[in-house]
């Protein structure tokens, strides 16, 4: 084998730099890794520090084993000290190119360390009693911290991911009507544009208000209605609702239920009066669980996203105009995905002649 100036090796390889630098497992080493990319050779992350790089070692091996040089004057010509220069010849001499790859920093044997029944032990302890850290390093007799480290290794370090996450409920009603989703958003009045469109937080008028948009979103149709009032009280909440199963009924659908989270608005007197006025039963979710009415929750994310966020606004009412326009191509032009990429009135009672006036 000849290394040339440039550093080339005249003989191809047989051993990558992902065999001789072993990453390990994620956590446990924090040693020099090879990354390799599609079409390209392997390479290192060497340290920012680093004196001589791999090609730098070539440099030196080739200084001594082909041009002769003193270990002292190779050393000195790669920046490095004779000590280093010496380690890397004789590297270089026992195992040829591949020694002047970086090797892992982790030890050969770790005397001191938990042996793996033990350590097996912490793991069943964890996933099966819940114990702490403190309950376990008392039953197995080793530090906390050390109990600590392995917990953190198995990813266990957390309690709660011990818990299986609730099943995901996914229901749907077969005809439109059958259940009503009304939710509330909260929006902050615009008054100019913002810091976050300006980025300068200097200036920024406080105390604009808020306005709310009221939801209501049909459970089978996904048909929503929107409107955005100046509170979330209960006369305005019962109106809203007042208002939206008008709007279902013009377009022949007849609300039977309403499913609302647990605001004060929704629990007051005035709003089950006029759920009893209008035959509606009344659903309420539990409480801290709004993922019962999720589809409210989901639209709301898009109504953010595509209406009140989508674009910068000077005032709340240039926003506020914008929401019949979009409200009617989220209704009957936007593609939804859970509909099989039809629009929603295209599930409403003779929807099909409703799309074609908007196509």
């Amino acid at each position: 084998m000849r290394i040339t100036s440039k550093g080339q090796v005249t003989i191809p390889l047989d051993v990558t730099s992902q065999e001789v630098v072993h990453p390990g497992q994620l956590g446990e080493i924090d040693g020099c890794q090879a990354i390799t990319f599609p079409m390209e050779e392997a390479r290192m992350n060497v340290h920012k520090n680093a004196a001589i790089t791999w090609r730098g070692r070539l440099e030196l091996i080739r200084r001594v084993c082909d041009e002769h040089q003193a270990v002292v004057t190779a050393a000195a010509a790669a920046g490095v000290s004779v000590r280093t220069a010496r380690k890397w010849v004789m590297r270089y001499r026992d195992a040829g190119v591949v020694g002047l790859y970086d090797r892992s920093s982790r030890p050969h044997r770790s005397p001191s360390a938990t042996e793996p029944a033990i350590a097996l032990r912490i793991k069943v302890l964890r996933q099966q009693r819940r114990w702490t850290c403190g309950q376990i390093a008392e039953d197995v007799g080793r530090a906390r911290a050390t109990v600590a480290r392995i917990l953190r290794r198995c990813g266990l370090s957390q309690r709660g991911r011990l818990e299986a996450p609730p099943p995901v409920v996914r229901y749907e009603y077969a005809e439109p009507g059958l259940l009503l989703h009304v939710d509330t958003k909260k929006l902050g009045r615009i008054r100019r544009l913002g810091h976050r469109i300006t980025g300068q937080h200097r200036g920024q008028l406080h105390g604009a208000g808020w306005e709310f948009a009221h939801v209501a979103v049909d459970d089978a149709s996904r048909v929503a209605y929107v409107e955005l009032c100046a509170d979330e009280r209960q006369a305005t909440a019962a109106g809203f609702v007042r208002r939206a199963v008008g709007w279902f009924r013009r377009r022949g659908v007849r609300v039977q239920r309403v499913m609302t989270d647990n605001g004060s608005c929704y629990r007051a007197r005035r709003f089950a009066q006029l759920c009893r006025r209008l035959t509606l039963r009344h659903t309420r979710t539990r409480p801290y669980t709004p993922r019962t009415n999720g589809k409210a929750e989901r639209f709301i994310q898009t109504l953010l996203r595509e209406w009140a966020y989508a674009r910068p606004f000077y005032t709340s009412a240039e926003r506020a105009m914008l929401l019949p326009y979009w409200i009617e191509h989220y209704n009957c032009a936007r593609a939804h995905s859970s509909l099989a990429g039809q629009p929603p009135i295209s599930r409403l009672p003779d929807g099909t002649n409703l799309m074609r006036l908007h196509s």
